[in-house]
């Protein structure tokens, strides 16, 4: 990475993990970034798909989990091993100041798995609903958007790591939404 993209990218990590801080933030960022958080959330969606599109709410889901699936194991098992970013807590200049608001985990920072399993889940909802529901995009967006950035608040990534985590997560969504229209043929419809 360019020198001065690594320095923006410090910098822009110190402004997040200090100069946001505030208690509201310290309280509600550890939480958003947990899965369990997010459980009901993840309830609603797979019972709504099933409940309003039956057959096809099924495929939905399974579409969805597999576009978090490949997602996740791409970018934690693939990209993440190639790249050998180290976490804020494990850089040299940037742990001497980092606020760790939970665990540092294990393995390397780049991209953010969190931010591409959850672009890629929001962007294949998206994809699917927005005609329906035009709003959803606004919600899918800051529903993914705030589990990134609380990784960088609490200390985990860099700002970096959400942003390309974010895009290659979207890519992902929108591929399996690709594969779910090209399905269409099959007997599937696009939500309505």
């Amino acid at each position: 990475m360019p020198d001065y993209l690594l320095q923006l990218d410090r910098h822009l990590f110190y402004f997040i993990n200090h100069d946001l801080a505030n208690p509201f933030f310290d309280w509600i960022m550890p939480w958003l970034r947990n899965p369990k958080f997010w459980i009901p959330l993840y309830l609603f969606i797979i019972i709504f798909c099933i409940w309003k599109y039956k057959k096809q709410g099924i495929i939905i889901i399974v579409l969805m989990a597999l576009s978090a699936g490949f997602a996740d194991f791409t970018s934690a098992s693939i990209i993440k091993p190639l790249v050998k970013r180290a976490r804020p807590c494990r850089d040299v200049l940037v742990s001497k100041t980092d606020i760790e608001r939970v665990d540092c985990g294990t393995g390397y920072s780049f991209p953010s798995t969190h931010a591409t399993d959850h672009f890629a889940m929001a962007l294949f909802m998206i994809l699917l609903f927005y005609k329906k529901w035009p709003w959803i995009w606004l919600w899918g967006i800051l529903w993914a958007g705030t589990i990134s950035f609380a990784q960088v608040y609490v200390g985990v990534h860099f700002p970096i790591d959400v942003f390309c985590g974010a895009i290659y997560g979207s890519l992902v969504g929108w591929l399996f939404a690709f594969l779910f229209k090209k399905l269409q043929p099959m007997g599937l419809k696009t939500p309505k």
